[in-house]
């Protein structure tokens, strides 16, 4: 897991719309690094519509947000279709990523347990430094106070 004031790991993924995202190509940028379980479920539908909501407060607050799960760049483009979203989503198809980051773990639900993305946002400076982590995500209000976040840097 990547500690708050250490560099973030950088990655190069498959995106939506074809073609790959590195994330350091993003600099001076900040980035708003947001990991999700699943393409199209509710609680991902409504994260997703909710950065999208505020992209324009992101852009000017010199910010770009983008998503991860495991989902192919291919899913990520019906969801984003379906959804008419606004974010970067990207696919770590094998959680090399997710697992770098320490969001990949064990997870239950109905007393079945089972691998999986658990809801964190990331900010990254425009220098590639991480300076927030949020973990265990509720979707409700998120959004708001990561672009406070993104304003306080």
């Amino acid at each position: 897991m990547t500690a708050i004031g250490s560099p973030a790991p950088d990655f190069t993924l498959p995106r939506d719309g074809g073609g790959e995202l590195t994330l350091s190509s993003l600099r001076p940028k900040t980035v708003v690094l947001y990991f999700y379980p699943k393409d199209d479920t509710p609680g991902c539908t409504k994260e997703a519509i909710a950065f999208t909501e505020m992209a324009a407060e992101f852009e000017a607050a010199g910010a770009v947000v983008v998503g991860v799960s495991k989902d192919s760049a291919a899913k990520h483009d019906k969801f984003i279709a379906k959804h008419e979203l606004g974010v970067i989503l990207v696919s770590d198809a094998d959680s090399d990523v997710c697992e770098r980051y320490g969001v990949w773990g064990e997870k239950s639900m109905y007393g079945k347990t089972y691998m999986g993305i658990d809801r964190s946002t990331f900010l990254i400076d425009g220098a590639g430094v991480m300076r927030e982590a949020w973990h265990k995500v509720k979707v409700p209000g998120h959004a708001e106070a990561v672009l406070e976040a993104v304003k306080g840097l």
